[in-house]
């Protein structure tokens, strides 16, 4: 970059390039965690509703708060679901590790169900567009980070470790509540992490003194899993500053110290911080409604730029309601990547791109 003589005569230094860096940050929560409680409790309702039809409609919404719990939303299937909503909300909270000895004990969760359950043909909603979307998919790097801002990454991955250790490793019986936070610098070709910032819920029998080196060791274990299959994580661990639980000990953790609702973690569930997200938010929703279908298209069509050539890309969509094909689709590439093929716009397509958590 070339600074113009009347900036330098004002001091302005010249860009040194070379001396480029960017200090990146990212935070995921883990699955106990009260919003995403909320996310798990809609998704095993959604799947029951696919278990029974796959053209099942389905939009649930769910919040939760110390005991109580509450379901609302729609659900249209062909064939009645055999299992109450309510058991499914009870039995999926208590399958995340939600039960004795843990301070919250699912079992006296005390669910209240008001989603309206209609028996008919749900193809009448599902099999067009039956609202507005606007949808952002990103994609950079490469297959090692899964595409993802590398600090999003990374602390995914920490997030996933952290979660496995809890029901077999170090950490068994633990949690399952928590949040991190990593901060790191790409500079160069490199990925320089400075810091990790957990907390993590732990039993009140655990003494906090055995309990943070417990959380530390499971962290250094998936930094280094995650630095012998990329180089570019440079820095040792011994020069990363791990902060773990700096307000103490958090014993009565997930919905007894905050209320929980679906879709209130959007950024975590896309790209992190630094990328821009649609309007929609993922879980509680059958596989054709167009949130979630739109965001899984706009993935599939920004890594597919990546894979074909581009550095990033990010993609933009918009779908109309009784519109199969979107009326705008934007692409924003670093490099020359190439364009998903038209018909995978279609909401009319096979939903083979979108998963179900």
């Amino acid at each position: 970059m070339v600074i113009p003589p009347p900036f330098r005569r004002l001091g302005f230094p010249t860009f040194n390039w070379r001396n480029f860096q960017m200090v990146r940050y990212s935070e995921v929560v883990l699955p106990g965690h009260p919003d995403k409680v909320c996310d798990a409790v809609a998704e095993a309702i959604v799947k029951a509703a696919l278990a029974v039809d796959p053209d099942a409609y389905a939009q649930v919404e769910v919040s939760v708060w110390d005991y109580e719990m509450w379901l609302t939303g729609s659900v249209v299937t062909s064939k009645r679901v055999p299992k109450l909503f309510k058991d499914i909300a009870k039995d999926t909270v208590i399958d995340l590790g939600y039960k004795s000895p843990n301070a919250y004990d699912a079992r006296k969760l005390e669910v209240r169900c008001s989603v309206c359950i209609e028996i008919d043909d749900p193809r009448q909603y599902t099999h067009h567009v039956n609202d507005q979307c606007i949808a952002i998919g990103w994609a950079g790097y490469d297959e090692k980070v899964d595409y993802l801002p590398p600090e999003h990454f990374l602390a995914r991955s920490f997030g996933a470790a952290l979660f496995r250790s809890f029901s077999k490793g170090p950490l068994k019986g633990q949690g399952p509540d928590g949040k991190l936070v990593v901060r790191l610098r790409e500079e160069g070709g490199e990925w320089i992490l400075e810091y990790v910032l957990a907390t993590v819920q732990q039993l009140n029998t655990t003494p906090f003194q055995d309990f943070v080196p417990l959380v530390t060791a499971v962290f250094e274990a998936q930094y280094h899993a995650v630095q012998d299959l990329d180089a570019r994580w440079s820095r040792p661990w011994n020069d990363v500053e791990v902060l773990i639980n700096p307000n103490g000990p958090l014993i009565d953790g997930g919905p007894l110290s905050d209320n929980g609702q679906t879709g209130r973690k959007l950024v975590m569930d896309y790209y992190g911080p630094r990328v821009p997200i649609g309007g929609g938010a993922l879980y509680g929703k059958d596989p054709r409604h167009i949130d979630r279908f739109a965001s899984a298209t706009c993935k599939e069509a920004a890594i597919h730029a990546v894979q074909t050539g581009a550095k990033e890309c990010q993609v933009t969509v918009c779908y109309a309601p009784n519109q199969s094909q979107p009326v705008d689709v934007r692409y924003e590439m670093v490099g020359r990547g190439k364009k998903l093929l038209e018909h995978r716009w279609s909401q009319s397509t096979p939903m083979d791109r979108v998963t179900m958590a």
